[in-house]
């Protein structure tokens, strides 16, 4: 790029560099946020491990004394509980550093490692990002950090006994990824400048918070290991598994949202030692082998029904008792048949007639549909569910065809009108008759039935009509067309308007689908000016 001789137009160019440089470093503070919320979980998830973590070495030394041989395994819980220190030590250690290195940018009152930014604690220096490249990438630490997680991992697995550390070594959660920098497209010089290079100080946060939780869960997986050795279960057992939709409503109408909540849910086996009870409104459910309970009502009345279900777990560990509730609702409707055209109240001979049928609680599988009455109709089931109906003969006044259904006990009948397709409107084009001009008549191709406010998917060809031109001072010409193009002479005489001339277009004949004989729509009238 060549430089500009003009200094306005150097300036400006320095100036758009400079905008470019500050666009890249704004990250949005959305972004920070959603930075801090990732790193909030998993320092609470880090607690949650922390309290387990508590609970069990007591467990297993007193497991362990019931039995010599077993001591062993109590003998490893100080060491274990040592190393996870020592890593979750090593890891704050950094981010410590990283923190006095990045500095306070801020110019507001300091609280230690933050600044009260609005009366919200924020991360001195979260933006700044020459402390971790500096520290992590240049200085080595990142490639030390690889290096000591991998030790604390061995350190793990030490305390796993020989014939099952394989099947643990996959088990133990601190794990890097060394092989996706080496296909990154920025084209990075180790895994340390992948995770650190350039970052600002506020998004490597979750980075090492989530080391920090590896480590404990992985003193929570030995933990548990020895724990099963002397004896205990690892905690509260779930091994039963199965896929649940709890729907927000058991009945919805039709065009309401059918919403539900799919998940799986896990439950305690016969051979497991976790105690697991159920009750519905107090009462107590038998559990069956698989950790199941069925609940069942007698519905003496419609409307919607409540219930609470409470399921409490015993931790066989600790004794501890947990009881979880929730309110289901359910609604009882009574049993009938709805029987609903789609259109209208009538069938039309020569045409799909389109109906929907259901009957409340009962499949549409099981469900019997026919036809009687008069009209000769029949019915067929659509793949979507609803029904067609076809009929032959319009029927007389007082008469009806019916459609008929037996669903499960029930019966239900609705009777029908039959008609005849509606007479269409013959046009010319957009025209019904009156003045038109000679140039839009000789470019007409001819007349058709129009079906004007039918809902129903139907064509009516013409048959043909008489055309007659009456004009001034002449005998009246005339030619029968046959269909509802022009041809012939018909189509002569079309080409002989002009102003003044008349005409009339007289017995015109279509047929409908249905119809057994061509039906009379009429006459229309032209002048043509």
């Amino acid at each position: 790029m060549s430089i500009p001789k003009e200094p306005r137009q150097l300036m400006i160019n320095i100036m758009y560099l400079v905008l470019t440089a500050l666009l890249a470093l704004n990250v949005s503070a959305e972004i920070f946020n959603a930075f801090e919320m990732v790193d909030g979980g998993l320092k609470r998830s880090s607690a949650s491990i922390d309290a387990a973590n508590a609970s069990l070495p007591e467990s297993i030394r007193e497991s362990a004394k019931k039995k010599g041989s077993l001591q062993e395994y109590a003998d490893r819980i100080d060491p274990v509980q040592a190393l996870s220190k020592e890593g979750t030590d090593y890891i704050a250690d950094i981010w410590n550093t990283l923190i006095d290195r990045s500095g306070d940018n801020s110019g507001q009152v300091d609280d230690g490692d933050y600044v009260i930014v609005k009366d919200k604690r924020v991360l001195k220096g979260k933006k700044n990002y020459d402390g971790t490249t500096k520290y992590m990438v240049d200085e080595g630490k990142g490639e030390e950090l690889i290096a000591k997680l991998k030790e604390i991992k061995q350190g793990f697995l030490s305390f796993i006994d020989t014939a099952d550390r394989a099947e643990y070594a996959s088990k133990i959660p601190i794990e890097i990824d060394e092989e996706s920098w080496k296909t990154s497209v920025n084209k990075k010089a180790s895994w340390s400048d992948f995770t650190f290079g350039h970052m600002p100080l506020g998004a490597t946060q979750p980075i090492f918070s989530k080391f920090e939780n590896d480590i404990k869960a992985s003193e929570s997986t030995v933990l548990n290991y020895l724990a099963g050795k002397v004896g205990l279960t690892d905690d509260v057992v779930l091994d039963k598994f199965r896929v649940v939709s709890a729907p927000k409503k058991s009945y919805v109408i039709k065009g309401e949202k059918y919403e539900a909540d799919i998940f799986l849910s896990a439950s305690s086996g016969a051979d497991s030692k976790t105690g697991i009870s159920i009750s519905v409104e107090g009462a107590r459910l038998p559990v069956d082998k698989d950790g199941n309970a069925k609940y069942t009502a007698t519905t003496s009345s419609s409307g919607t029904k409540k219930y609470n279900a409470k399921v409490s777990v015993t931790n066989p560990v600790t004794g501890e008792t947990k009881s979880y509730t929730q309110t289901f609702e359910y609604e009882v409707g009574e049993r009938s048949v709805a029987i609903s055209p789609t259109k209208m109240n009538v069938f039309y001979v020569g045409v799909d007639n389109p109906i929907e049928i259901s009957a409340a609680g009962v499949s549409s599988n099981n469900m019997k549909v026919s036809m009687g009455g008069q009209g000769g109709g029949t019915i067929k089931k659509n793949g979507d569910g609803t029904y067609t109906v076809n009929v032959k003969q319009p029927t007389k006044k007082g008469d009806f065809a019916t459609v008929n259904v037996s669903a499960d006990g029930m019966n239900a009948k609705k009777e029908f009108r039959v008609k005849r397709i509606p007479n269409p409107t013959p046009k010319l084009g957009q025209n019904k008759g009156g003045s038109i001009k000679s140039g839009l008549l000789k470019a007409s191709a001819g007349i058709y039935p129009v079906l004007e406010g039918f809902d129903f998917d139907a064509k009516c060809k013409l048959e043909s009509f008489v055309l007659e031109r009456a004009a001034k001072r002449q005998d009246i010409e005339v030619a029968k067309n046959t269909g509802g193009k022009f041809n012939g002479k018909a189509a002569d005489l079309i080409r002989k308007a002009k102003p003044s001339d008349r005409y009339y277009m007289t017995n015109i004949k279509c047929k409908c689908p249905g119809d057994r004989a061509p039906r009379d729509l009429g006459q229309m009238v032209f002048r043509v000016i």
